[in-house]
């Protein structure tokens, strides 16, 4: 492992080490995936799954699918089958709140995870994302400090979507200003659907006769989709493109050339974290006992107990971390790479 690759490592296993023990075994924990067939949700249920039978615990789940309106039945489903505290992926931050307040009311303890949950008595585990949003916009200015930029968002109904924006936009904001950089499209990503972000960026093409010099895309999904459009047109590698999440197919294109960053959220953490955090509160621990707890005022101005994990911007130059690290191997990100392109695959 090279010293820039174990010193980032260290850093990131202080900042995500959470001491948290849970007392009591044989508790159920519940967890809501508002999407499992995306590729990343498979990571943090194993993270999950590992964390509670170490301690004896029991894991059961649903998957909405993507519905709102699943999601719902979801969690009124894992209460019937007598969870001790829950764990939900919101696909509507709004549209969850009736499963909320029913969990509340019999004092089950709820854990928003990745995304936030605009209730004060719901605890919220993320990493920070208005950091991710500004890891990707400044790498993606490193690249392209003028120009065309296009901006991908996440779905409007998640707030992280607003999140990383905001980050974004702090970082390019001086440049937008003072004219060197131009907004030429932005929209939501309907269910963060990588297909919807294809459809998004075409159009942003058409319109803009394929005068498109950079894209700050909110996730490695709607990357993926931006990266298609882009290859349509045959100006993939040359216009940079942001995500996040360490997806391997992401990291595959890390070493490409075709997409320029990643975000790194060691989903293996953040679910470690999760299961913890609420095999904790299921035996009775108040939020504000929990490790390196914050007050975060969400945007609705309610003060909700939370913990940011640390995010990692990986791109060419430090592929190799993700790598060392075990979170993908060296054979699925140089999938295709020429020899000498890039110093990871080498």
């Amino acid at each position: 492992m090279n010293k820039f690759a174990a010193a980032i490592l260290a850093g990131v296993a202080m900042s995500l080490t959470l001491p948290i023990a849970a007392s009591a075994k044989d508790k159920i924990i519940g967890v809501s995936w508002s999407n499992f067939q995306e590729e990343r949700w498979k990571t943090d249920e194993a993270a999950i799954k590992a964390a509670l039978e170490a301690t004896g615990d029991k894991y059961i789940s649903a998957d909405a699918q993507s519905s709102p309106g699943k999601q719902l039945t979801d969690v009124e489903s894992l209460i019937a089958q007598g969870a001790n505290a829950l764990i939900i992926l919101s696909q509507d931050a709004s549209a969850i709140g009736p499963a909320i307040e029913k969990a509340l009311a019999e004092g089950i303890p709820v854990v928003g995870y990745d995304r936030l949950i605009e209730n004060k008595d719901v605890f919220y585990l993320t990493f920070d994302n208005k950091e991710v949003g500004r890891m990707q916009a400044r790498e993606v200015l490193k690249v392209k400090p003028e120009g065309n930029y296009v901006f991908i968002k996440g779905s409007g109904t998640d707030p992280n979507a607003d999140f990383l924006f905001a980050g974004s936009m702090e970082v390019l904001k001086d440049a937008m200003d003072g004219g060197k950089i131009k907004n030429v499209g932005e929209a939501y990503t309907d269910g963060w659907l990588p297909a919807n972000a294809q459809k998004n960026m075409e159009q942003f093409l058409t319109a803009n006769d394929n005068k498109v010099d950079a894209v700050v895309a909110a996730n490695d999904g709607t990357a993926g989709g931006v990266v298609a459009a882009l290859t349509a047109q045959g100006l993939a590698g040359s216009v940079p493109v942001s995500g996040q999440d360490g997806d391997h197919a992401a990291l595959n294109r890390v070493a490409l050339g075709t997409q320029t960053v990643s975000v790194w959220k060691d989903a293996r953490e953040l679910g470690k974290a999760a299961a913890e955090i609420a095999a904790s509160l299921a035996d009775g621990k108040k939020m504000e006992e929990i490790a390196n707890v914050t007050d975060f005022t969400t945007p609705g101005g309610n003060v909700t107990k939370s913990v940011f994990l640390t995010p990692v911007a990986v791109t060419k130059e430090n592929l190799s971390t993700v790598i060392d690290a075990g979170w993908v191997s060296k054979e699925v990100v140089c999938q295709g790479v020429a020899a000498g392109s890039t110093a990871a695959c080498d």
